[in-house]
């Protein structure tokens, strides 16, 4: 740890607002594991304790510039008024464990608040790739709820990319109701990469024709 550049200013690509913990702790915790300071989140990485080691002032200062490099990290991947809430805590591990049982629903609540999150999505008027975007991110936070020995079940992964495949279309607009029955009749049904592929393909066909 001595020698390791000052990145304290840096921070992950997500911010938690209070709806997306389940994705911000995953993209946290694999953040912090890069970094090789997991461990003073989870409580495994205590701070030095014993005054007569004859380390103590070095091993002190190390964990507690670690510690307040963690905090610093967390603080800048959060709101404004989510990170207000976090000045009272000194460790790291206090800051996670706060989120955590401030933000931690159970599975079954997270998933159908997803699910109905998905079900209200509509392209309206987003371009394919931000609808897409926009349904990936909600597909994505779902899967996390998901068990490691369900997300090995080929089938299940099999009728949970159909599943997808049905909401994505079921959300376009209008305007691609043809190529959106051309598709439903694929046997075997696409992959949704190859349908949003023929969809943007689509969609410069017709950007070009109203030129």
């Amino acid at each position: 740890m001595a020698g390791r550049k000052d990145d304290s200013l840096q921070s992950i690509s997500v911010q938690l607002d209070g709806k997306n913990y389940s994705y911000w702790t995953y993209v946290m915790k694999n953040f912090l594991r890069r970094k090789s300071m997991w461990g003073y989140v989870t409580g495994v990485c205590v701070k030095p304790a014993d005054i007569k080691a004859a380390d103590y002032a070095k091993s002190l200062d190390t964990w507690e510039a670690d510690n307040a490099k963690i905090i610093t990290w967390i603080n800048n991947s959060v709101t404004h008024s989510i990170g207000a809430q976090l000045a009272k805590y000194e460790t790291a591990k206090q800051v996670w464990d706060h989120l955590s049982k401030l933000y931690t629903q159970s599975n079954f609540a997270k998933q159908y608040q997803l699910e109905a999150d998905i079900r209200a999505l509509r392209q309206r008027d987003m371009d394919i790739q931000d609808f897409y975007s926009a349904m990936s991110k909600l597909w994505d936070q779902l899967a996390l709820t998901e068990s490691s020995e369900l997300q090995a079940f080929s089938a299940y992964v099999t009728h949970r990319e159909e599943k997808r495949l049905v909401q994505f279309l079921m959300a376009l607009r209008d305007d691609f109701e043809g190529l959106r029955g051309t598709i439903l009749h694929h046997s075997p049904l696409p992959s949704v990469d190859l349908v949003v592929h023929e969809l943007l393909a689509e969609e410069i066909r017709w950007s070009l024709h109203s030129l």
